[in-house]
């Protein structure tokens, strides 16, 4: 993995005839152009044919397609697949009440279930690369950090999931039930060894750990403390939840005398080794402590929307040099649980919060990609279409009746219809083909998340 790419190598899977958006730091794009592909790492990317293309490689034909880097999901919870559809009109806290006694009742097989069904979703609208946020640990519910990582892996997608937590239950005044949460030693050391276990800092890596302890509100002090002496000790990220709602706003002023941004900042949970999600109500000073500080956002602008929370500052935060990536969040507040349509969703509500020249759509594109891949750490490896860099690339058909006529494949790809990746490609292993799953079976995974989904409604209360 560490040696140096050699662009005379003879490549092994080479896409030609595309258009090429890069996402380098030159926003380099091409007309029609070639990324080639050998090693699982990129060889060569730029205008025309592939140089050296041997006669056995295996060719894609990229016309009328256009080639961007796998898209990056910085924020989700994948078991909430099994509880889409409920507390239609609830706001964050009423939502997580309403689905909190059903989540409690979650087992490997619900689990194995709603992990196949989410990465699935995720590869299909041209995900590469996703993170998970699972903080629910039903008692004796068993292993399921375990199991989601055995769905990436059969799914192909490079994961990065975080083993989440949370020890302030509602008898301590915290929001969720005593039965979902956890001691906090018994946190601590399950995520030493979740740590030890699985976690590949290599570059190109398929599976990275991060800790990820919930909200403010879900979490004692201590916890958030120790959680983020633990991560540094280790050299992984920290990930949580924070100024989602002003109800949350409301906690932290009336229990810690603080915002959430500061009440973080006092605990060591602002830094380049952090990215949290949602972060809508900051006001202009935090925004310019996180680009100070490079703590990074994950966006999640469908969620934020379903559950009425707000829009997040996302213009102000890349003024100021935080990273910001986007996320789908959990099923349960995003029923579609697809990338691609986030980058047009990112582009609608900061124009709304900001007027028409807030986001671009070329900016929102960077944001599914190498704003992504900064906010997981990843940027020398993934979010970008240059030499030396992983095979992850989305192939994209701009053709079809949703995307003919568009002369920027750019902007119809961020503008125009919500629509499937045609191919996809992680570390050069074809993942979708002409549209369709080819590592998982679709309609099992769409039987079996319906079996589970019956099952856990008829396990509630």
């Amino acid at each position: 993995m560490g040696e140096v790419p050699d662009p005379e190598r003879s490549p092994e899977t080479v896409i030609e005839g595309c258009a090429i958006a890069t996402m380098d730091a030159a926003g380099s794009e091409y007309a029609s152009g070639h990324v080639a592909i050998s090693g699982g790492r990129i060889i060569s990317v730029g205008p025309g044919p592939a140089p050296g293309a041997a006669a056995g490689a295996s060719r894609i034909d990229g016309g009328g397609c256009l080639a961007t880097p796998g898209l990056v999901n910085c924020h989700h919870h994948l078991y909430q697949w099994l509880t889409r559809g409920l507390a239609q009109e609830a706001g964050l806290f009423g939502w997580l009440r309403a689905l909190y006694p059903l989540w409690a009742h979650l087992d490997e097989g619900l689990e194995s279930a709603a992990a196949g069904a989410g990465l699935a979703m995720l590869a299909r609208s041209g995900c590469s690369t996703t993170t998970d946020h699972h903080y629910v640990w039903a008692h004796e519910g068993g292993d399921f950090l375990r199991v989601e990582i055995e769905a990436a892996q059969a799914a192909g997608l490079r994961f990065h999931p975080c083993r989440g937590s949370m020890d302030l239950g509602v008898s301590g005044g915290g929001l969720p039930p005593d039965e979902v949460v956890e001691e906090r030693d018994t946190i601590l050391i399950r995520t030493e060894e979740a740590i030890a276990k699985w976690h590949d800092p290599s570059p190109g890596s398929m599976l990275q750990i991060a800790i990820g302890p919930c909200s403010p509100f879900s979490v004692t002090r201590q916890l958030m403390t120790e959680s983020a002496d633990l991560g540094r000790a280790k050299g992984v990220r920290l990930h949580t939840h924070l100024a989602e709602t002003t109800d949350e706003e409301s906690y932290c002023l009336e229990r810690f005398g603080v915002r959430p941004v500061q009440y973080l900042d006092e605990l060591g949970w602002l830094g380049d080794d952090v990215w949290l999600a949602h972060c809508i109500h900051l006001s202009p000073d935090e925004v310019a402590r996180f680009g100070a500080t490079g703590t990074g956002v994950a966006h999640c602008p469908s969620s934020n929307a379903r559950l009425g929370a707000g829009i997040a500052p996302v213009a102000g935060l890349l003024e100021a040099g935080a990273p910001v990536g986007l996320g789908v969040d959990g099923a349960a507040s995003n029923e579609a649980g697809e990338l691609e349509p986030e980058m047009k969703q990112s582009l609608l509500l900061a124009r709304l919060r900001g007027g028409p020249g807030a986001l671009t759509a070329r900016r929102a594109l960077s944001l599914a990609t190498i704003g992504g891949a900064r906010c997981l750490g990843r940027a020398t490896d993934i979010g970008s279409l240059e030499a030396g860099k992983q095979g992850d690339v989305a192939l994209w058909r701009m053709d079809d009746l949703g995307g003919a006529g568009i002369a920027d494949p750019v902007a119809a790809l961020a503008l125009g219809p919500a629509r499937r990746v045609d191919t996809l490609l992680v570390a050069g292993r074809r993942i979708v083909e002409d549209g369709r799953l080819v590592t998982l079976d679709e309609a099992r995974v769409a039987l079996e998340l319906g079996r589970a989904s019956r099952r856990l409604a008829g396990a509630g209360p």
